[in-house]
């Protein structure tokens, strides 16, 4: 009993702090780049590619969001100018979203808002190894 109470602790402890740090990083990102979390996160999945697009399905399965909530996530950043979506050659149901130039840029400058919030946040609580 006593593992399984430690267990959940630790548990809510993680949920603690995640939600600490990233309410910290919406408002910085927001305030600093007008993007959300999300915007952010999608932008970000798209830069770790080895390619430059990547398919809806595929992305909303890297994240959390649901498929709807990343649809709109993606018109909100198409709207923008950051992402295009483009159709498969091969199969027109098949939706790719790619970044623009624009997206690029506003995603690397947000980048160094998110690495200063993590290093803030990650390395003062201690939960990042020096090296």
């Amino acid at each position: 009993m006593e593992a399984e109470s430690q267990l959940v602790d630790r548990w809510r402890s993680l949920l603690t702090s995640y939600n600490a740090v990233a309410a910290q990083l919406e408002r910085a990102l927001q305030d600093a780049h007008s993007l959300t979390l999300s915007d952010f996160e999608t932008l970000d999945r798209l830069t770790t590619r080895e390619c430059d697009k990547r398919r809806m399905q595929d992305l909303a399965a890297a994240m959390y969001l649901s498929q709807s909530a990343l649809s709109r996530t993606v018109a909100r950043l198409e709207k923008s100018g950051l992402v295009r979506r483009t159709h498969c050659e091969d199969d027109r149901r098949g939706v790719f979203v790619e970044l623009t130039e624009a997206g690029l840029r506003r995603h690397a400058e947000a980048r160094r808002t998110q690495i200063a919030v993590l290093t803030e946040h990650l390395t003062a609580a201690g939960q990042v190894a020096a090296g």
